[in-house]
C-alpha cells in the first residue's frame, strides 16, 4: 500500500523584501516545503502505518526542487522517498498544468490508497492543488480533512464543514486535502535530517510526461484602490451609539 503526499517547494512571500519604488525583491527569500504540507505527512504517516505502507513525496517544481537542500527538507517531515519534476520550464506553469503533472507522477507509484495535499501552498494559497489533482486522477475529493484511518478496502475520513463536522466512508483511492489544525506538527531533528538526505528521490524528465500545454498571459495587474478614510471620531457618553449609526448608514450594519 501506497500513500502519496504532493507538496510544494516554494519561496514564502513574507521573507521578500519591497524597495521604495514598489519593486520586490526576492534574492534572500529561502525556499522551504510549504507550511501546512507538514500536517498532509502526518495524516499520510499515521495511515501507513495502519497498513504498514509506504509514504511517496510528489513535487513539481524548478530544477532547485532536486537539489541536497530541498531533499532533505522534504524526506526529513516523514517521507520514504519522493518523486519529482525538477525543471525550472514548470515556473510559468498554470496550476492545472502543475496538476496534471502531479498526476502523473501519482500513476508512476503502485498500489496508491490516498494521496494527501496540504492546505495551501505558502506562497500563493489559492487552496485549489487537492480539486485540480482530483480532477486529473478522476478520484474524488474531499477538503477540510481532519482525520483519517483504514475502513475495510477504503478510508474512513473525519471533515470539517461549515456545519460542524462530518464522517465519510470511501472505497477505492482519493485525494485528501489537509486541514491546517488537523494535527500537531514537530520539528524535524538533527537525526531526522541527516536520515533524510539517505532517502531515495528520483527525478522524473518533464519529456516522460503527458502535460497539456495551457497559454497563460497576464494582461495586466494593479494594486487595489485606497480609499479615502472618514477620519470621524466619537466621543461622549453616546460614542457607541454614534459609532453604530455611522456603520448603519454606510450599510456595514
Amino acid at each position: 500500500m501506497s500513500i502519496i503526499v504532493a507538496y510544494k517547494y516554494a519561496g514564502n512571500p513574507q521573507d521578500a523584501k519591497v524597495s521604495s519604488d514598489g519593486v520586490v525583491d526576492w534574492a534572500r527569500v529561502k525556499k522551504a516545503v510549504s507550511e501546512y504540507d507538514p500536517v498532509a505527512v502526518e495524516l499520510a504517516r499515521s495511515l501507513a502505518a495502519e497498513g504498514a505502507g509506504e509514504v511517496v513525496g510528489v513535487c513539481v517544481g524548478g530544477a532547485d526542487v532536486a537539489s541536497s537542500l530541498a531533499k532533505k527538507n522534504a524526506l526529513s517531515k516523514g517521507l520514504d522517498r519522493a518523486l519529482v519534476v525538477a525543471d525550472d520550464a514548470t515556473a510559468d506553469w498554470s496550476n492545472t498544468q502543475t496538476a496534471a503533472a502531479l498526476a502523473e507522477l501519482v500513476k508512476r507509484v503502485d498500489d496508491v490508497k490516498a494521496v494527501f495535499t496540504g492546505d495551501a501552498s505558502v506562497d500563493e494559497g489559492a487552496g485549489v492543488m487537492g480539486p485540480l489533482l482530483a480532477g486529473a486522477l478522476g478520484w474524488p475529493c474531499l477538503l477540510e480533512v481532519l482525520s483519517v484511518e483504514t475502513a475495510g478496502d477504503g478510508v474512513k475520513i473525519r471533515q470539517r464543514t461549515e456545519s460542524g463536522t462530518r464522517t465519510v466512508e470511501t472505497s477505492g483511492p482519493v485525494v485528501l486535502s489537509a486541514a491546517t489544525d488537523a494535527v500537531e506538527v514537530k520539528a524535524a531533528s538533527m537525526k531526522e535530517i541527516l536520515a533524510a538526505g539517505k532517502k531515495p528521490l528520483e527525478t522524473v524528465a518533464l519529456a516522460d510526461l503527458t502535460v497539456a500545454e495551457v497559454g497563460r498571459n497576464v494582461q495586466a495587474a494593479r494594486q487595489p484602490e485606497m480609499r479615502e478614510r472618514k477620519k470621524m471620531v466619537f466621543e461622549g457618553d453616546n460614542a457607541a451609539a454614534q459609532l453604530i449609526d455611522a456603520l448603519k448608514a454606510d450599510g456595514i450594519l
